[in-house]
Formats: C-alpha cells, structure tokens, sequence
C-alpha cells in the first residue's frame, strides 16, 4: 500500500516495538505518511490491557500509541515467524524493534545480519539501557529510569521527597529522539546508499533532560533538589496565588518582570535593589513572592492571565485535563483527532505543504494481517501457525 501524503510519503517501516517508547515513535512517522506495519506478538501489546477506559476491549493506552498503523500479529519465536519477518523486511524501510538484549541475536537476526541482508535498511532499537556497559541489557521502565537518571531528585515539593514526572517523560523523549535519529540515518543513506543502526535508551534520554541541573553541577558542584514549581535559575518563574486559581508566572527578563508589576500596580519593585535584575529577584526570591501574592490577591486568576500574556508576559493559569481538551486554542491548533469513535491526540508538527494526516483507527489485534500477505502475494497458509489472529488460520486449525 502506497501513501500519498506526508513528508514521509512512502516510507516503509516495519515497528515490532511494544508498550511506548518505539510505539511512539512508529506513531509519529505514520502521522507523516509513512506505512507503518505494527508487529505483535501472539498475546498482543501488553498495553492493550493497560486500562480502563477501553473501546471496543482495547485500552487507551494502546490507542495513544498506534494511530496510522496496519496491525498483524507474528510469533517470531518460531522460525517460520522468523522467515515471515525477513519476507516483510526485504522491502522495508525502517525496522523499530525493542526486544531484549541479545533476542534478535540468538534468533539470527543480528543487526550484521540484517545489515548484510538488507544494506539499506535503518534499524532503530529502544531499550532500556543499550547492550553494554555495567548495566548493558538490563530492562528498563520509564518510572525507573526517572530514578536511576536523577530526574525524581529534582521532581517534588520544596523540601519534599523525589516524586516521579506525572507523565512518561524518558519513555516519550525516547521515542522522539529514536524518530530523529531515523530520519538522520534517511538522509544520510541518500548519499551512502546505506542503512545503518540507530539506538536510543531510556537511561541516556533520561539523562539528556537534567538541564539545567547538569549544566548547574558541572560549574557550581551543587547537587539539586525537588523545589516545587520554582525554576533554579529564573525568577518569578512559579505558581503564585491569585484571588481564584494560582497562576504560573514565567518571566525570563526584567522588561517582562517590569511590565508584570506594571499591570498588578506595582511599578515600584523593579526599582528596589533586591529585585533589579535576575539575579538579586533569585537570591529574594521569598521576599519577592511575597509581594506579587499580595498584589495578585486583588485578581482573579483567568483575568488576569489573559491581560499579562497579551502584554507580553509568559503566564498560565493552571488548567485540568478537561480544560486543556475544550480550550478554543487545543482545537484551533487541531490537537484533538477524531477518527469514528476513536479520539486521539494530534500532531505537534505542523508543516506548510505536508501537514500530518489521520487515516486510520488504531488496529484491531492482527486486524490488516491478511491485507499484508495479499499484497505481497504470500500464501498464509503456509505460515498458519505463526500467524494468531488470522480468520483463516483459525479456520484451518480448527478443521
């Protein structure tokens, strides 16, 4: 099947990546146009049961993950599984996979060996941690990894305990870094002619969000820690209280701060020494909150985000999930996708020519398998008992 829209029109990819981080990423190049083939395997992404909610029996989390997609079902832990897998591949694109360190190795399906099989192909692994170094093939979660990576350190209450990022962060910036490395190895095959090996971990993505922690400790030698909504190195960068709601304020130079004071009707404060410039606002940072709580106390908190971010002042009121679906900008900015009882979360990336388009639900388990065959003119039966999911192999078992 060919696309014909998107900047990635016509790109193959073959994703065997389970529950997020290579999901994602497979996700995201077919938002683009390319003709992603999501691989399962015989008891289905796990994600399919992370729920409730679910549609139809498949979990939210699993159609966060998998727009775009043809699905089929493959056991390649048998050889015929594995031949089938080959068969996909020979005119591929891009394979995602993030199995087990050493899987695709004792099944014969090193990355040398793919390589000499198919010279052209990128080859993109997720996994936790890569395959050497001390933890080398050790697996790795997104909540883990925030551990091991130092990210819940500086995640928490003033003074509190480390708390894990309400979200799968590592797992996500995984996935997106897995998509630039991809589309790098692309374009540079276009001038080799060669495919190459593409990896991102979970604890080397984890690692790369520390900023500006770690560019803090590597001049001052001071290790963070968890300091609520405050930014370490800005201020007024925090919620503050309002009359209603708390706001959060992010103010990243003295004419944004001049002019917050300005509207709260304390044009004064940039005058006192203690808050002229970044760094006294830093080291009084108590005080100061003081004084813009005492002035905003007057305001009510949506009010009054809307007149300082149309002045020129960085704020927010701070919004519920519900707020952040029926907001006229989300739709505007078409960040919710309804295709048929399915919704889903648009694209972030917006392009002139080549937008992003939604063409397919998520599938049904195994649902475009015999589709896949077809157009390849590959008899099923002869990889019936690799194949779960598939109507007529069902059928043949049970004859």
């Amino acid at each position: 099947m060919q696309f014909d829209t998107g900047s990635l029109a016509n790109l193959k990819v073959v994703d065997a990546s389970r529950v997020l981080g290579g999901p994602y990423a497979g996700q995201v190049l077919a938002d683009h146009g390319a003709d992603v083939i999501k691989i399962e395997p015989p008891a289905g992404d796990e994600t399919r049961g992370w729920g409730p909610p679910f549609l139809d029996g498949t979990a939210s989390y699993f159609l966060g993950l998998n727009r775009n997609k043809r699905g089929m079902a493959l056991d390649l832990a048998q050889p015929a599984g594995r031949e089938l897998l080959l068969t996909l591949l020979e005119d591929a694109d891009v394979f995602i996979e993030n199995f087990k360190t050493g899987t695709l190795e004792r099944w014969g399906l090193s990355h040398d060996e793919l390589s000499r099989r198919f010279p052209r192909l990128v080859h993109c692994r997720v996994s936790g941690f890569g395959a050497d170094g001390p933890l080398g093939g050790l697996p790795g979660y997104d909540a883990a990894i925030q551990a091991s990576a130092g990210i819940m350190s500086v995640n928490g209450e003033l003074g509190g305990k480390p708390l894990r990022v309400g979200l799968p962060v590592v797992d996500m910036v995984t996935g997106l870094n897995a998509v630039i490395g991809i589309l790098m190895a692309i374009n540079e095959r276009a001038a080799s002619g060669k495919g190459q090996f593409v990896e991102t971990t979970l604890y080397d993505c984890g690692v790369s969000l520390l900023h500006p922690h770690l560019p803090n400790y590597y001049l001052s030698g001071k290790v963070a820690e968890p300091s609520g909504n405050a930014h370490p190195n800005i201020c007024p960068y925090d919620t503050f209280a309002t009359r209603t709601d708390p706001i959060f304020l992010a103010v990243g130079n003295n004419r944004q701060f001049a002019t917050l004071c300005t509207i709260i009707g304390r044009p004064d404060l940039p005058d006192d020494p203690r808050f002229a410039s970044n760094g006294e606002r830093n080291v009084n940072r108590d005080a100061l909150k003081v004084e813009l709580e005492t002035a905003l106390a007057a305001f009510d908190c949506e009010a009054i985000a809307d007149r300082l971010i149309k002045a020129g002042v960085p704020c927010g009121a701070v919004r519920s999930i519900d707020q952040v679906v029926e907001d006229a900008h989300t739709k505007h900015r078409e960040m919710v996708v309804d295709i048929g009882p399915y919704r889903g979360t648009g694209s972030p990336i917006k392009m002139s020519r080549t937008p992003a388009s939604y063409r397919k639900a998520p599938p049904a388990f195994a649902e475009h398998t015999a589709e896949i065959l077809s157009e390849r003119e590959i008899e099923s039966e002869r990889y019936r008992d690799v194949l779960p999911g598939l109507p007529e192999a069902n059928a043949a078992k049970r004859a």
